[in-house]
């Protein structure tokens, strides 16, 4: 077992990359885990290397959520071996993203803590809208798009299904459903026994899933449809060797591949041309979901592309940190949907950034914490478009369970919990779902954004005169300027009550008039 990842030393430098910087993109999907390294060279990325392993995360998912032994195992094997591979990448250029499984899991960090201890490297959860969100743009750094030009991109991954709508590099519509190859084999194949009876029956009850998007789909249009994933690759490559189409899907090409498989009577005696054992177990339950596929939206034909997630992560890594990166657009709309005051989140960012590297080195504070401080900086006031009594809560809520693009499950959390401490009391609920290797770090950037929106509570323009903030271990000490506190009684009331409140930070808090 590798050293789990390190959290938290020396700041790390972000990105923008230079020529020669390797970076490592890794999906970890409910049928199988992949890896593909690549290497900046003239502002472009090199794929140098790749990784695959069969690992069926989602065939050890059980009712209550939990994850089967022996499926763990495999798993944490399977990491082990990537870790290596990328052991001597900074934590910065590898990216980690896990998927439907882990998504579903009961206690997913009773998974991701040996996990992540097996690859060396965090491990990120992203939606479902997210995954979608990086297949196409995966999808469409590999086929450029032409402009103007609408396109329907599927991925049917082990254990659920994205359709994406994009135009450009930037997707329009978003959809994730419940029905991937895996999850699908084992719903409606759970002994292994195929019939067309069956069949069509399961493919009635998957068609009408995807019939709650599929008209505003169709009323959208695309010009074009591609396929990703391992399934779809393996689907067109079977229409090729019947010689049915060749290497694109068709609709008349799928009923007679349907035929072929149904000619066995089970699972284990399926006979298509090119199908590799290891697919062999989970080809009925993609083969079903992509026809459904087809049946809802009305598809005649479909590009097999051969980007994926993996890549779309790769192409999300090298533009975070720079004017690339999507998170910092999704807070701008936040804060435009729910109109934040602008003036006040820039006047709260800045103190609150100018507490943050007075402490830094001492709190052993990251370049990563100090993004995520200055995006619940701005975006602190959100609740307000719902009501100023529990502003602090209704944020939280805002930011916790919408779909904001960029953000793993991780990361939205550690900014919902900075928002709903911000303020008043601190529920011992606040941070239960923080991951342990990021708690320290969420718990010291509450507190520093509790100071600086406490300290613009008045929203005040002019510049506070002296602003010195020392750490030491837990403890807090804050030097202002005692003219300019004599002249703001509010605000000495409410630094009054501060450090008791801080407490539930685990932070002791010194105020010392200079």
């Amino acid at each position: 077992m590798r050293t789990p990842p390190r959290r938290r030393g020396a700041r790390v430098a972000p990105l923008p990359l230079r020529d020669g910087d390797r970076l490592a993109a890794l999906d970890l999907g409910s049928n199988s885990f992949h890896m593909v390294v690549a290497q900046r060279v003239l502002g472009q990325y090199r794929v140098i290397d790749r990784l695959r392993e069969t690992v069926r995360l989602a065939e050890g998912l059980d009712a209550a959520g939990g994850l089967a032994p022996e499926v763990r195992d495999r798993a944490l094997a399977c990491l082990a071996r990537f870790g290596q591979r990328v052991a001597d990448l900074p934590p910065h250029h590898v990216r980690a993203v896990a998927t439907n499984t882990v998504r579903q899991l009961r206690d997913p960090e009773a998974f991701l803590r040996p996990a992540e201890a097996a690859l060396g490297h965090a491990i990120e959860v992203i939606s479902g809208r997210e995954e979608a969100r990086l297949v196409y743009l995966g999808v469409a750094h590999a086929q450029p798009p032409r402009p103007g030009r609408l396109r329907l991109v599927i991925d049917i991954g082990g254990g659920s299904t994205e359709c994406i709508i994009g135009s450009g590099f930037e997707p329009l519509e978003r959809e994730s459903l419940q029905a991937g190859c895996v999850a699908s084999t084992r719903r409606f194949f759970p002994t292994g026994k195929l019939g067309r009876k069956r069949w069509q029956a399961a493919l009635t009850e998957i068609t009408a899933e995807f019939q709650q998007f599929a008209a505003t789909y169709r009323n959208l249009g695309w010009d074009e449809a591609i396929g990703s994933s391992g399934t779809i690759k393996a689907i067109g490559e079977i229409c090729a060797a019947l010689r049915l189409t060749k290497g694109a899907i068709t609709a008349e090409a799928l009923p007679q591949v349907r035929d072929r498989l149904l000619q066995a009577e089970r699972i284990e005696a399926i006979d298509l041309p090119t199908l590799s054992a290891d697919r062999r177990p989970i080809i009925a339950g993609g083969l079903l979901v992509l026809e459904a596929v087809f049946n809802a939206l009305g598809l005649q034909r479909m590009q097999v592309s051969k980007a994926a997630l993996r890549e779309g992560v790769l192409h999300d890594l090298a533009g975070r940190g720079g004017a690339d990166d999507p998170r910092e657009a999704s807070i701008a709309a936040l804060m435009q949907r729910y109109g934040v005051d602008q003036e006040q989140a820039r006047r709260v960012e800045a103190t609150a950034l100018r507490l943050f590297d007075q402490v830094a080195r001492d709190w052993a504070l990251e370049a990563d914490d100090r993004a995520m401080l200055a995006r619940a900086a701005r975006v602190h006031e959100v609740g307000l478009a719902i009501a100023h009594s529990g502003h602090h809560v209704h944020g939280a809520y805002i930011l916790e369970h919408s779909d904001i693009a960029g953000f793993s499950q991780q990361e939205q959390r550690v900014l919902a919990a900075l928002v709903r401490v911000h303020r008043r009391s601190v529920p011992k609920s606040a941070f239960e779902m923080i991951p342990d290797r990021l708690l320290a770090a969420t718990r010291r950037s509450a507190a520093l954004l509790r100071l600086a929106v406490l300290l613009h509570r008045s929203h005040e323009a002019d510049p506070i005169p002296l602003l010195r903030l020392q750490a030491e271990g837990e403890r807090l000490h804050l030097a202002l300027d005692r003219g300019w506190l004599q002249a703001r009684p509010l605000l000495r009331a409410d630094l009054a009550g501060e450090p008791e409140d801080m407490l539930g930070l685990g932070v002791q808090l010194q105020i010392d008039p200079a």
